[in-house]
């Protein structure tokens, strides 16, 4: 299982889940799941989240697709 995107910002900023959860009022819990790519969270959360990661949404949440034909 590939490593979340999320997850790689967070570290990158020097958050711990907790941290980011409480800069976007969710719970560790919420982090963990987004990272874990099990929890689907709301738009604003996701802007959220990009802005305390100072990154974009596309940074952030675009999944790659490989489209062999």
């Amino acid at each position: 299982m590939p490593v979340s995107k999320i997850k790689i910002a967070r570290i990158e900023k020097d958050l711990t889940q907790k941290d980011l959860a409480n800069k976007v009022n969710v719970t560790r819990q919420t982090i963990g799941l987004i990272e874990a790519g099990k929890y689907n969270p709301s738009l604003k959360l996701c802007l959220d989240i990009a802005k305390v990661l100072n990154k974009t949404l596309d940074e952030l949440f675009w999944e790659e697709t490989n489209n062999e034909i």
